[in-house]
């Protein structure tokens, strides 16, 4: 079966042979990450580019029922054939690794759980209120957790899990920044050095501006998963 996709013209490009799937946030939602796989192979498998990069754009963790499976699946050495795959630091990777901490106090430990974490907790089959079994996150998933990227720049795009600072050099992002902001980035009316494709904020559709790209629609609150497709200067989604 091929995957029809409406293609639409795109406000940033990619390198002449290159393709990127966008994946917005997951939260846990394990079983569609893994549709959403399934279809991007159907679709890469139909027209195959010179090369494929699947992206991978934060909160893999908290609110829904699997967030351990989401990191299962991610840690896989193929996701999808044929395809190079990066994942991106978001907010929620962040507040949990902070609360996971030997260091951490009750107010982070209690920030993380206020978001979300106590679910990731009981995936794990942990007791958010009992931080003694918390041990059972394996230190492999923590590992790679710590190793996530926080952007990724590829040809007039720039890719982060909740945007860019509008004032300051891509080069000069602050992790926090790209993991965590909203304002002034989203309603931003100037120019960008690139294209900012992210996720964090939910919208009910993609959002596509002349500055970003938005694909969190929402997954875990009852919405869709999104995944943006770049091509050449032009778009489409996938959604499941």
């Amino acid at each position: 079966m091929t995957e029809d996709l409406m293609w639409a013209p795109a406000p940033g490009w990619l390198p002449a042979g290159v393709r990127v799937y966008a994946i917005g946030d997951a939260h846990g939602c394990a079983g569609r990450l893994a549709e959403m796989h399934h279809r991007i192979s159907t679709h890469a498998a139909a027209s195959k580019p010179a090369k494929l990069l699947l992206v991978h754009l934060g909160d893999y963790v908290d609110r829904g029922p699997d967030s351990a499976g989401v990191i299962a699946l991610l840690r896989a050495p193929v996701l999808v054939p044929g395809a190079e795959s990066v994942s991106l630091m978001g907010n929620h990777e962040q507040m949990m690794l902070a609360a996971l901490d030997a260091a951490a106090d009750d107010r982070i430990r209690g920030f993380w759980l206020d978001n979300g974490g106590a679910a990731t907790l009981a995936s794990y089959g942990a007791d958010a209120e009992d931080s003694g079994t918390w041990s059972l996150v394996p230190a492999g998933d923590r590992g790679w957790l710590r190793r996530l990227r926080p952007s990724l720049a590829l040809g007039g795009y720039f890719f982060a899990h909740a945007g860019v600072r509008p004032d300051l050099p891509l080069d000069r992002q602050e992790p926090v920044d790209l993991a965590w902001i909203r304002e002034p980035f989203l309603s931003w009316q100037g120019t960008l050095p690139a294209v900012v494709v992210h996720g964090h904020t939910p919208v009910r559709a993609p959002e596509v501006r002349s500055h970003r790209i938005g694909v969190d629609t929402g997954a875990v609150f009852g919405g869709a998963l999104t995944c943006a497709v770049l091509e050449a200067e032009r778009i489409g989604f996938l959604t499941v």
